[in-house]
Formats: structure tokens, C-alpha cells, sequence
């Protein structure tokens, strides 16, 4: 969980992988609509991401993008494409994802910036408005395909060759499969390597004060103790390190000796004033005469 950099400034857990900040949906569908955005657990266990497109293997930034609710992000005309393809008979639950196999079309009761963004987006191609409960435009023709063949699994369609339908004719069934084996080594070649960010420029990039920027920031020498009497005081309770204990020990003792010792300095001056010993009235070997 983390704090979104937007003006809502949102508690989320999604993060961007490329821009390496907490985002909410909002600032997800306006500012960081092309960006790779998972769960920040995700990008904790492993920060490498691939920018292209999953069907097409092209930058994400080159063409229009659509988000599904699962977050996964491709190009709008290859997912058109691709869900072009499938038969008129289709059922909306058999429109899934590429990447996870979940559902394209939202929940009717989901309400959210990115679903309401995809509703649009869907509401706009003939296959998608009856998977969204809207009626066809009159004297709309669906356009049929050649292939008219139940495709339950996306994963296995050639996403070169469904961006250039119309103009690539179709091969046959043995080369089509071995140009699918080719195409999908070079995808997992081909993924972006782990990128080197220089936390420098981030500072003066940002316009608005981020407070969470000062837990990145170097800290006094004495920080660590003001953590400790913070965390005492509050619920939350970590173990002391032998050397903190050591020191907090050495500093109690040496508070306690100064205390006492003025306390007894104290104590002994009061009752020096009330002493007859020290009165020189009352000692026989003082004679005070007078003048």
C-alpha cells in the first residue's frame, strides 16, 4: 500500500513499473495510460517489465492503447483485431485476456475509472456491445470471417499476423505454427532488461512537495534514537539491538547519578541552616564580644 502522486492523493496499491510511483485509477486512466501498472507486491518481487505490446510486440507509446480491468494494457487495434476473429456466437465470457484469460468486458456493478474507460472504448465496436448489454446500431452488418473456428485460448494466436490481416494472405496450418514457435521465442528474448533509474533527476522533475520523498534523504546521527522513543511510545514495539540497549542503560544510569546528586545537595543544604552544631552562638570555644 502506498500513497498516490496525484492531487487525490489516494491510498493504492498499484504501482507503475516504468515511472516507479504509486498511482491510483484516476491519475492511472489520465496520466499513465500506456504504462505497464501492477500491484506494487508484484513489482517488489520481480521489477523487470516488457513496454510492448503482448499480441503485436511493438511499443505500447506507438498506437492507441485499452486497459482491461485486470490492468493489462495492449494496443487497441490488435486487441480489435483479435477479438474480431472470434465467431458471431461467441459467449462474453469467451472473450478473455491474452496475457491472464480474464474477462474483457467489466461487471455491470464495477464502478471505476479504468471500467469506465474500457465501457467506452468497447461501446464503440459492433462485437462488444452485445458482451455490454447495448443493442446494435440499425443497419450495422456484422463483418463474418473466414475462420470461424471457437478460439478459447489467446494465447495462441500470432499477433504479427493479426495486425496485417488485410494484407498478409492466409498460410497453412504447419508454417503458421512454426512462424507461432519463432514469434514467441523472439517475444521471450526480447523482454526489456532491468533498467537503471537515476534518482537524481526524480527531485526536479516532480513540481508538487512530496513528503514521501523523505525517507529517501540522509539522516542526523541522532535519528535513530529519536525512532526509538517514537516507537516506544507508540503501539508498534521492536526489538533493541545490544548496543542501543547498552546505551540506553549507560544513558539512564548516568541521568539517575546527576539527579541524586542534586537531590542530596539539596537536602543538604536545608538542613545545614537548622543544625546547632554549626551555629557559632553555641560553641563554647567562640566568644563573641561586642564592640
Amino acid at each position: 500500500m502506498g500513497l498516490c502522486k496525484c492531487p487525490k492523493r489516494k491510498v493504492t496499491n498499484l504501482f507503475c513499473f516504468e515511472h516507479r510511483v504509486n498511482v491510483c485509477e484516476h491519475c492511472l486512466v489520465s496520466n499513465h495510460n500506456k504504462c505497464i501498472v501492477q500491484s506494487y507486491l508484484q513489482w517488489l518481487q520481480d521489477s523487470d517489465y516488457n513496454p510492448n505490446c503482448a499480441l503485436c510486440n511493438n511499443l505500447l507509446t506507438t498506437h492507441d492503447t485499452v486497459r482491461l480491468i485486470c490492468y493489462d494494457v495492449f494496443h487497441w487495434a490488435c486487441l480489435n483485431n483479435l477479438a474480431s476473429r472470434l465467431p458471431l456466437h461467441t459467449a462474453p465470457a469467451g472473450y478473455q485476456c491474452p496475457s491472464c484469460q480474464g474477462p474483457v468486458f467489466p461487471p455491470s456493478n464495477l464502478a471505476s475509472p479504468v471500467a469506465d474507460v474500457l465501457r467506452e472504448q468497447l461501446s464503440s465496436v459492433n462485437w462488444a456491445r452485445a458482451g455490454l448489454g447495448l443493442p446494435l446500431p440499425i443497419g450495422v452488418l456484422e463483418e463474418t470471417t473466414a475462420d470461424v473456428s471457437d478460439y478459447t485460448d489467446w494465447s495462441t494466436f500470432d499477433g504479427e499476423s493479426i495486425v496485417r490481416t488485410h494484407r498478409i494472405p492466409r498460410k497453412p496450418f504447419g508454417s503458421s505454427f512454426c512462424d507461432l514457435l519463432t514469434h514467441a521465442c523472439c517475444r521471450s528474448s526480447a523482454s526489456s532488461p532491468r533498467k537503471v533509474y537515476d534518482t537524481r533527476d526524480v527531485h526536479g522533475s516532480v513540481t508538487q512537495i512530496d513528503f514521501d520523498d523523505d525517507k529517501y534523504r540522509r539522516r542526523p546521527a541522532l535519528s535513530w534514537f529519536a525512532r526509538i522513543l517514537k516507537n516506544r511510545t507508540g503501539g508498534k514495539k521492536t526489538a533493541l539491538s545490544w548496543k542501543q540497549r547498552v546505551f540506553m542503560l549507560l544513558l539512564v544510569g548516568v541521568l539517575g547519578f546527576f539527579t541524586l546528586i542534586i537531590i542530596m545537595a539539596k537536602l543538604g543544604r536545608a538542613s545545614a541552616g537548622s543544625d546547632p552544631n554549626l551555629d557559632p552562638l553555641l560553641n563554647p570555644n567562640i566568644r563573641v564580644g561586642k564592640n
